[in-house]
């Protein structure tokens, strides 16, 4: 699904860059733009960065 429209930035794309060591809207900005233009995406993003790192940690277990 299609999380950032401006960067057309999917909810795959943010999985795979904090697989990839990004921890935060910030950091995902860097690397694909996401939440970088109207905004309107950045709570989306931030929870779908939050929940994958929370699942990585609960595997880690």
């Amino acid at each position: 699904m299609y999380v950032c429209i401006c960067h057309a930035v999917t909810d795959h794309q943010i999985h795979d860059a904090v697989d990839g060591g990004v921890q935060d809207l910030g950091q995902l900005g860097e690397v694909c733009g996401a939440g970088t233009n109207c905004g309107r995406c950045r709570e989306m993003v931030q929870e779908l960065i939050d929940r994958h790192l929370a699942e990585a940690v609960s595997y880690a277990a």
